[in-house]
């Protein structure tokens, strides 16, 4: 595959996620019956976070130690962590309302929760350029993006389970 298909794959793939992400926050609850309770999805995605962040953590350490098969290994169980994350929550908005926080704290929840909405979307394409490229053994090209992605992926992971921790009294 060319670079210019890889990069169009990556950039259409972003959108048409964030695209159906944002479909099914807004759109009709699509699916019906799935037999939890409503707060069930939103604790396991918060879960799913929280591990995603400590994987991340260990393979930046691993990385940093020049333990390269120790990273490669962390960092693919992160995505696959983010990927069973994106897959509970398009069956959690499917299904659920979302909750709306009525606590005290507002001033401190919507900023923390607008931004990781945003960055959330601007992650998508970051992590799978950094994938491809690594993937790739174009490690030069996956370490200059791979200083941006890490931060973001973290900030949006830790402000994932954040939100739910805000949001839990309301489930």
């Amino acid at each position: 595959m060319t670079s210019g298909a890889r990069s169009a794959w990556i950039w259409a793939a972003s959108a048409v996620l964030v695209g159906a992400i944002v479909f099914i926050n807004l759109g009709p609850k699509l699916v019906h019956g799935i037999g939890l309770p409503p707060s069930t999805l939103p604790r396991f995605n918060a879960i799913i976070n929280g591990t995603a962040v400590v994987a991340l953590m260990a393979a930046w350490w691993a990385v940093r130690r020049k333990n390269i098969p120790l990273h490669r290994k962390l960092m693919l169980a992160a995505v696959g962590l983010s990927v069973i994350f994106l897959a509970s929550y398009v069956v959690q908005h499917s299904s659920f309302p979302s909750v709306k926080y009525g606590g005290a704290l507002s001033w401190l929840y919507y900023p923390v929760l607008i931004s990781h909405i945003t960055l959330s979307a601007v992650l998508v394409p970051m992590v799978l350029i950094t994938l491809v490229r690594a993937l790739g053994a174009r490690y030069d090209q996956h370490r200059r993006i791979a200083r941006w992605t890490l931060p973001v992926w973290l900030y949006v992971s830790l402000t994932g389970v954040a939100v739910y921790l805000f949001c839990a009294p309301y489930y």
